[in-house]
């Protein structure tokens, strides 16, 4: 493959090339070398946008997480919904479901024991995410289907849950302990008033674990 000319379409090869080469290979595994022969460049050009093989997961974390934003946005105005109740749960159902936003879960789940890995989804959570969800709950407290005092709060706590504390990887857990846990965050949201976590989202989140290799 020559060189493309244009540096924006040569980074996404890179990034679209790596980010498929950590998920077959494992991101351990894959070396630069890996790297540059699949996409047959030469080594200046990867060179030229990245010092190292972890600056290019960086940048494909990044680029994961935009996906991500973008399309947590774009449900926020397309979904319809009763209520704002309802409507956060088909919110929260259909970000699960969408293949593309979990392209590299199976890479992540493994990245999740580097700290720095850790504070980056602690802060994504908390400053991006949580605002959005906040305001739907605060629509849900005008419309009358969410009942918490604190939606900030609550989005926040709720965000570092899910991302964090549920992940059985982290904290080497099986299918049974990561379903208590499940279990026990869908009642704590509902007692703040908050009653977002299905049966459903539940089994979804379990099932998703399991295909990623999550459990211990």
């Amino acid at each position: 493959m020559a060189r493309n000319k244009h540096p924006e379409q040569t980074l996404e090869q890179i990034l679209s090339v790596s980010a498929k080469l950590f998920t077959e290979k494992s991101y351990e595994k894959t070396s630069i070398q890996d790297i540059i022969d699949a996409l047959g460049m030469s080594k200046g050009a990867i060179y030229h946008h990245f010092k190292s093989k972890e600056e290019i997961l960086e940048a494909v974390m990044d680029q994961q997480f935009s996906y991500a934003a973008e399309m947590l946005n774009h449900l926020i105005v397309n979904t319809e919904a009763p209520n704002a109740r309802l409507k956060l749960i088909q919110i929260l159902e259909n970000v699960l479901a969408d293949p593309k936003a979990h392209t590299l879960d199976k890479v992540l789940s493994h990245q999740i024991k580097n700290p720095q890995f850790v504070l980056t989804g602690m802060k994504n959570g908390v400053e991006k995410d949580a605002p959005i969800i906040a305001g739907i709950m605060i629509q849900g407290q005008e419309d009358g289907s969410i009942t918490t005092e604190f939606p900030y709060e609550c989005a926040e706590v709720f965000m570092l849950l899910i991302n964090i504390w549920i992940n059985p990887t982290l904290f080497r857990r099986n299918r049974a302990e990561t379903i208590s846990r499940l279990t026990f965050l869908q009642q704590m949201m509902r007692s703040l008033g908050a009653d977002i976590i299905t049966d459903q989202l539940l089994q979804k989140v379990t099932e998703h674990h399991a295909s990623i290799g999550g459990y211990q």
